[in-house]
C-alpha cells in the first residue's frame, strides 16, 4: 500500500512559524449562532478542499446551519488539500480560544500530530467524512466507506453480468476513504465478479490526472465498458468530456454505452443519471455531514459523551482505536430513484 509521509519535524515548523496565522479564511461566522464579544464555546471549522462540486455542496450547508445558530463559529478557513495549511489553520483556530474543531483532513495518516497537540489542549476534534488514522478523536462523522466500494462493485458486477473491463479512479490511498473503498472493491471484484478485468487507477483526487489516466487506458483497451470514479465531484466532468471528445459517451442501455458508476451524489452526477451519461452514484450525505458536524461540535463543548450503538436519526455510532465514529447512511442512486426528494442532491438551493 502506499502511503504518503509527513513528517513531524516538518509539521512542527509550520506550527512554529503560523502560530497566530490561518490560511484562507473564509467568511465571518463569529457574526452569526451566537455572542461575537467573546470566544467561549466557538468551534473552528477548517474546510478540505474548493475545488469539488461535494464539498462546495457541504461548505454551503455548514454557512446555512451556522447562520441558523447551530454553533458559534470562528471565521472559517480552507486548507486546500495540504496538511502543512490545515496544521497553520487549526493552530490559529487554537489560538484564538476554539473550544472544539471541525475539520476534514484529506491525508488522514499526516495529521496525528496535530491531534495530539490538540488533544493536550483539551480541544476535541471531529472529523469529517475521513477518518484519522491515529490523534484522539471525539467523533467521526462518516459514512461506511467500505460499503462504497462493495456496493460500488456489485453494481458494475450486476450490470456487465460478471464480465468485462473498469477502469478504477482510485482515490489517495494516504486518505482512510480512499483506502478503504479501493480495497473493498477490489476484494468484492476479485470474490463475485473474477472474470471482470479492473484496471486501479490512482488518482489522488485530482480530476486531471484521472482524466489523462483514463485516456491511456482506453488507448490500449478500447473494450473498456465500466468505470468506477469514487470521486464525482472532481472526476465527473473531465470523465464526461473525455469521453465525449471521443465519441464514446453513448446513452445508457444503447450498444457501446461505458457504464459508470460515481460517489458523492451531487446534483451534476444526478443530472448526468437523468441523460443517460452515467449509471449510478452513492450519495454521500453532504447534508448530514454537516449537521452533525456541528451538532457534536456543540456537544463536545457542552461537555456531552456518546456510546456506541443506535441513534435517533438512523445512522450508528461504532467505536473507533482513537474514538468514536457516526456512520451515517449513503444510499445508491439510480434512474429508479434519482428523483427522490429525500436526498440531499434534490434539495440544494430550497429554504
Amino acid at each position: 500500500m502506499r502511503l504518503r509521509t509527513t513528517t513531524v519535524a516538518a509539521c512542527a515548523a509550520l506550527l512554529a512559524v503560523t502560530a497566530l496565522a490561518g490560511c484562507n479564511r473564509g467568511s465571518d461566522d463569529s457574526k452569526a449562532g451566537g455572542s461575537s464579544s467573546s470566544s467561549s464555546g466557538k468551534v473552528g471549522i477548517d474546510l478540505p478542499r474548493s475545488d469539488s462540486d461535494f464539498w462546495n455542496s457541504y461548505n454551503s450547508y455548514i454557512e446555512k446551519d451556522v447562520k441558523a445558530g447551530a454553533v458559534s463559529a470562528l471565521p472559517r478557513t480552507n486548507s486546500q488539500n495540504d496538511i502543512g495549511k490545515l496544521v497553520a489553520n487549526v493552530d490559529s483556530f487554537a489560538n484564538e480560544g476554539a473550544k472544539a474543531i471541525v475539520m476534514a483532513p484529506q491525508d488522514t495518516g499526516a495529521v496525528a500530530s496535530t491531534l495530539d497537540q490538540l488533544a493536550k489542549k483539551n480541544i476535541p476534534v471531529i472529523s469529517v467524512d475521513t477518518r484519522p488514522d491515529k490523534g484522539k478523536v471525539y467523533m467521526v462523522v462518516r459514512a461506511d466507506n467500505r460499503a462504497y466500494g462493495e456496493k460500488a462493485c456489485e453494481y458494475l458486477g450486476q450490470q456487465l453480468k460478471g464480465k468485462g473491463k473498469i477502469a478504477e479512479f482510485e482515490g489517495d490511498l494516504s486518505s482512510i476513504n480512499g483506502r478503504d473503498r479501493s480495497e473493498a472493491f477490489a476484494s468484492c471484484m476479485k470474490s463475485k465478479f473474477p472474470a471482470i478485468k479492473v484496471i486501479a487507477l490512482p488518482t489522488n483526487w485530482d480530476g486531471a490526472t484521472a482524466s489523462a489516466k483514463l485516456q491511456t487506458t482506453l488507448a490500449s483497451n478500447p473494450d473498456l465498458n465500466g468505470i468506477y470514479m469514487q470521486a464525482g465531484g472532481v472526476f465527473l466532468q473531465p470523465t464526461l468530456a473525455l469521453l465525449k471528445q471521443k465519441g464514446l459517451l453513448k446513452p445508457a442501455g444503447s450498444p457501446g454505452h461505458i457504464t459508470i458508476i460515481s460517489n458523492d451524489g451531487i446534483p451534476e452526477e444526478f443530472k448526468a443519471i437523468k441523460a443517460g451519461e452515467i449509471d449510478a452514484t452513492i450519495s454521500q450525505p453532504a447534508d448530514t455531514y454537516a449537521k452533525y458536524a456541528l451538532y457534536y461540535a456543540k456537544a463536545a463543548t457542552e461537555g456531552k459523551t456518546f456510546t456506541p450503538g443506535p441513534t435517533d436519526h438512523g445512522s450508528n455510532i461504532i467505536s473507533i482505536p482513537n474514538g468514536l465514529e457516526d456512520q451515517l447512511p449513503a444510499p445508491l442512486v439510480t434512474k429508479a430513484n434519482v428523483d427522490d426528494p429525500n436526498l440531499w442532491a434534490n434539495q440544494m438551493g430550497k429554504s
